[in-house]
């Protein structure tokens, strides 16, 4: 059995600690701490706010939204863009123990009126911008006009945002309403990527357990973190409370921009961030090399990749395992060399347990195949409004079926091998999609890949290969012969795809995932139109 880490030992000492009574009372702590602190660098708006004056501004912003009519567990729809307005919003609904509804601001006039009318949202604060950008949606048919809270940044104080502060900065109430750590925070839509969203069910414990287990995974060493995703999902909003443990400054992007990434990294300092793959892609420079950069995490990346990223970056490179349902469930220790690049996802955070089951829920050997299960504290308290779902989403025994095929070893590490769905089962061999797609997107005129199953008469079913070509690239067979080439060392013959397609663009859910359920949709036949690497020829 391995040596415990210091990491581990962290975990398990975060189930001994007491959580603050919710997240505002969590923030209110911060500002006490250390007031004058930077808390949130809006770097392309250059607007900073520090701890003591984000507490301000949320505890006025609520005051103001209270005397609109937002009370304890209003529901409270809120499409506004990444700057100042969005985290201040959440909080200040925290306060007042009303559920925030984020919504997509991407979403179309149907996606929004689904969005509010299943959540229930009795109010909507939205950006001018957003009002005005969605022409098709009628707002009288899902809330009333007197509750439609529009945001603008203008000069005029007595209108918008500003408004809003006035009204509550003049208000002497209490301006908390006591949540507490079972109190709602969220309804939060996951894309999925099939059928509609479904609205998961966020409260105070769910969003400390989960920030926690951020800070822990890095031994609460971090103080200078990049945002660079929207705050409509729980990205943005668990490494905003994930910085609180810390006092760290959090340095936030209003859009994701690759080619900007490492010089974000550069400029500010930056010692932690998600790190997108795409990144890495750009030419390799005498500047990539960075002593402040501690970490990266790097989720769903190749793992051949993270040994490369730490020479070439700087900091330590780790995957991990979270939904939005679960918040994080495994990670990688910071401490945990050893497992650099060997693919695992890690081991269970705190308040988390995690073990590999068959469709039944029976508990699987070490390093056999089934879906990754996890159950504990803090994690979501069931989909809104969708009870059916809530059911299928669990074993009778309590434990959380994640969907996502992994195996776990005799050292207690996990290794996520993709969705259920992603599974090709050829000849009776299960090839994982995930690993597949890895291989294919270390060729340098692929992007993208995506991989999925197609019938096949001998051997039940066949690979098939999506690959979403460089814009540089535009032969096609030529792709396809250096991909071939490329897995022939890398991947055992079954796996190697038989079928290839080259696109320009995947077709996209909400939160920028391919969806394939719409490439399944796309035609009767997957293998018309297709390289054939076995006949060799286009079909």
């Amino acid at each position: 059995m391995e040596r415990e880490s210091p990491s581990k030992k962290l975990f398990k000492d975060i189930e001994s600690e007491m959580f603050p009574e919710s997240v505002s009372r969590f923030l209110d702590d911060r500002a006490s701490s250390h007031p004058d602190t930077i808390f949130l660098n809006f770097f392309d708006d250059d607007d900073a706010l520090s701890y003591q004056e984000f507490t301000r501004l949320s505890k006025d912003f609520a005051q103001g939204l209270s005397q609109l009519g937002v009370d304890h567990g209003r529901h409270v729809a809120v499409m506004l863009p990444t700057s100042r307005y969005y985290p201040i919003t959440w909080i200040a609904l925290s306060r007042l123990g009303a559920v925030t509804v984020p919504i997509n601001v991407r979403y179309t006039a149907r996606e929004v009126r689904f969005a509010v009318t299943d959540s229930d949202a009795e109010f909507l604060i939205i950006a001018r911008e957003f009002l005005e950008s969605l022409p098709g949606l009628n707002l009288s048919d899902v809330i009333d006009a007197d509750r439609v809270i529009v945001l603008e940044n203008s000069p005029d104080v007595d209108s918008g945002w500003h408004a809003v502060l006035k009204a509550g900065s003049t208000d002497s109430r209490l301006s908390d309403h006591n949540p507490g750590l079972e109190t709602v925070m969220n309804i939060q839509y996951t894309s999925g990527t099939s059928g509609l969203p479904k609205g998961a069910i966020l409260d105070n414990r769910y969003w400390l357990t989960f920030s926690r287990n951020g800070a822990a995974q890095f031994l609460d060493q971090l103080e200078r973190i990049l945002i660079a995703q929207p705050f409509y999902y729980v990205d943005a909003q668990w490494l905003m409370l994930m910085g609180c443990w810390t006092g760290a400054t959090l340095f936030i992007a209003r859009e994701m921009h690759s080619s900007k990434f490492l010089e974000w990294l550069r400029r500010y300092h930056i010692q932690y961030c998600n790190f997108p793959e795409v990144v890495s892609r750009a030419p390799e420079s005498s500047a990539d090399f960075m002593e402040h950069l501690i970490a990266m995490s790097c989720y769903s990346h190749r793992p051949t990749n993270f040994p490369e990223y730490e020479k070439r970056f700087g900091g330590k490179a780790r995957q991990g395992f979270s939904m939005t349902e679960l918040g994080c469930a495994l990670s990688v220790p910071f401490d945990a060399d050893h497992v650099t690049g060997s693919g695992t996802v890690g081991v269970p955070v705190a308040f988390r347990e995690a073990r590999i089951c068959d469709k039944d829920g029976t508990t699987l050997k070490e390093n056999e195949v089934g879906e990754i299960c996890i159950r504990g504290s803090g994690l979501f308290r069931g989909y809104y409004n969708n009870p059916d779902a809530t059911r299928s989403a669990f074993h009778p025994s309590g434990w959380f079926r994640t969907g996502d095929i992994g195996k776990r070893d005799q050292n207690g590490w996990f290794w996520y091998l993709g969705r259920v769905k992603d599974m090709v089962r050829r000849s009776g061999e299960n090839i994982s999609a995930v690993e597949v797609e890895q291989v294919l997107r270390g060729v340098d005129c692929v992007i993208e890949a995506a991989v999925l199953p197609v019938p096949d008469e001998l051997r039940g079913e066949e690979v098939k290969a999506y690959l979403r070509r460089a814009p540089q690239f535009t032969d096609d067979l030529a792709i396809i012969s250096a991909v071939v080439n490329y897995c022939e060392s890398r991947l055992a013959p079954f796996k190697i795809p038989r079928y290839f397609e080259c696109i320009d663009e995947f077709p996209r859910t909400p939160s920028n995932k391919i969806k394939k359920s719409d490439l399944i949709k796309a035609k009767p036949d997957l293998r018309v139109g297709v390289w054939d690497r076995v006949e060799e020829m286009w079909l």
